[in-house]
């Protein structure tokens, strides 16, 4: 079963390529351009291709081949 990590922001909401790299999911942006380009991350349940994607607290982004879920939540 898949853990849940909650990532915690100060902000209104994080860019989905920020979020991956701020959680450790990737060491650098371009890991994840590439990892999100290849269709690998879904955001709350769906494919998701824009690695601008604005997520907010609630949130939740999962990857085809890591069971874990991450969850942007307020800090």
């Amino acid at each position: 079963m898949a853990e849940r990590e909650q990532v915690a922001i100060k902000s209104e909401y994080i860019k989905l390529d920020a979020l991956l790299k701020f959680s450790g999911v990737t060491e650098t942006g371009g890991q994840a351009k590439e990892i999100i380009q290849a269709g690998r991350v879904k955001v709350n349940g769906e494919t998701c291709l824009m690695r601008g994607k604005k997520l907010r607290p609630g949130d939740t982004v999962s990857f085809e081949d890591i069971p874990d879920i991450l969850e942007v939540t307020a800090s």
